[in-house]
């Protein structure tokens, strides 16, 4: 029989609904469950490896923020991972094709179908779906937990409209894994290691989550007024053929700004610029459909 250790967020707007459900609905396929209490203050990645040799596998139940934090460990012991989704955005779970009901994902874990993911990191921090500067770093700073939880998605689009007015350009310079360096002036410049991020925005309209590259675009308008008439464009992640919009693809990048700036990754603060982004090829192996 084999045994997956399972970790909820309790601090999720999901936390305790659906996953005594996707606890049962694994069972019913035998798989045993360890759920240890939670301990204040032990990161996700220090659960797993105080309890990772007594398990075949991981289950995260929460959202990318949950994710992104087992990632250093999931990386480390190599366990496979399963999702159930719990969060505001649930952005890695959109990229996977997961079902976003938690007894639907785990029906997904119990069939048993297994894919390696690439992974970003910035600064030695891994990430699965994007890494940013500017703007939407400014948002994550001010996202706090409970709103977030109080609040769901309404609370990102009150903040986003905030950080949107008082929104400006800062200069920063990029450098790609072919050594060419270049200038910029930017409202944002997010690397993209996934597909989706921000709630169903996708990075570029050909990125996958194994395509060994990560695809970085740079936000170079000088009207900012321009930006709310291109949310199509980011839904289908055809932003890039903007005029005021660069993008790049590589497998390492250096951004460089003149006073150090925060990075935001999976929706949390997590380094400060200069930042060295770079993918890790199939790092991960997740349950997907």
């Amino acid at each position: 029989m084999e045994r997956a250790l399972i970790l909820a967020n309790p601090h999720s707007r999901s936390a305790g609904v659906g996953v005594d459900a996707a606890v049962a609905e694994l069972h019913k396929a035998g798989i045993d469950v360890l759920r240890p209490a939670w301990r204040e203050g032990e990161s996700f990645s220090a659960t797993i490896d105080r309890c990772g040799d007594r398990v075949d596998f991981v289950v995260i139940a929460g959202g990318d923020g949950s994710l992104n934090a087992a990632a250093p460990a999931l990386i480390e012991s190599g366990l496979p991972l399963g999702i159930l989704p719990g969060g505001t955005a649930n952005d890695l779970a959109r990229t996977l094709g997961l079902p976003l009901d938690m007894v639907g994902a785990a029906k997904v874990i119990a069939a048993g179908r297994i894919r390696a993911i690439d992974v970003g990191e910035v600064n030695g921090k891994p990430f699965f779906n994007v890494a940013s500067l500017g703007m939407s770093a400014r948002l994550a700073d001010r996202l706090t937990r409970e709103t977030k939880r109080r609040w769901g998605r309404l609370a990102y689009a009150l903040t986003a409209t905030e950080v949107l007015i008082e929104a400006r350009r800062f200069g920063a310079v990029i450098r790609p894994d072919d050594g060419e360096e270049v200038a910029v002036r930017s409202l944002q410049i997010a690397v993209g290691n996934g597909r989706h991020y921000g709630g169903g925005m996708i990075v570029e309209e050909t990125a996958e989550i194994d395509d060994g590259r990560l695809d970085l675009y740079s936000l170079e308008f000088r009207d900012i007024w321009k930006l709310p008439f291109m949310a199509l464009a980011f839904r289908k992640g055809r932003h890039g053929l903007a005029d005021d919009v660069r993008t790049m693809n590589g497998t390492r990048f250096e951004i460089r700004t003149r006073r150090p700036m925060p990075v935001n990754a999976d929706g949390e603060i997590v380094t400060r610029t200069p930042a060295v982004f770079r993918v890790l090829p199939g790092a991960i192996r997740v349950f997907v459909p």
